[in-house]
């Protein structure tokens, strides 16, 4: 009876962040700080298709919070942009009014 020796199984590989969910990352903090509009719209690609990625890779590809993260900070990105603006012609759409409210408090104390 002879001994067959098998060769030993490579240990699975360890699943990799997707550089898309990284990128996406990195471009909505510094969207931040530098281009907010700008990094926040790219951010929101690149999570989006990391996310795309990651679920499609079968396991092989890790990142998915990431890629959250990246959504979320680009969403904050753009939106409040679109909220300073709306409140800001609000405002001046209002402003005869506002003025109106604010010098009646002032003259009734």
């Amino acid at each position: 009876m002879s001994q067959e020796s098998y060769p030993y199984a490579s240990p699975p590989a360890e699943p990799q962040n997707s550089g898309l969910a990284i990128g996406s990352l990195i471009a909505s903090i510094a969207g931040l700080f530098i281009l907010p509009i700008v990094g926040g719209i790219v951010g929101l690609i690149l999570g989006y298709m990391a996310k795309k990625q990651i679920r499609e890779s079968g396991g092989t590809l890790k990142g998915g919070g990431m890629a959250t993260a990246g959504i979320i900070l680009g969403w904050i990105e753009v939106a409040l942009p679109v909220l300073a603006i709306c409140v800001i012609v609000i405002l001046a759409l209002m402003g005869p009014a506002i003025g109106n409210i604010f010098s009646s408090i002032v003259t009734g104390m």
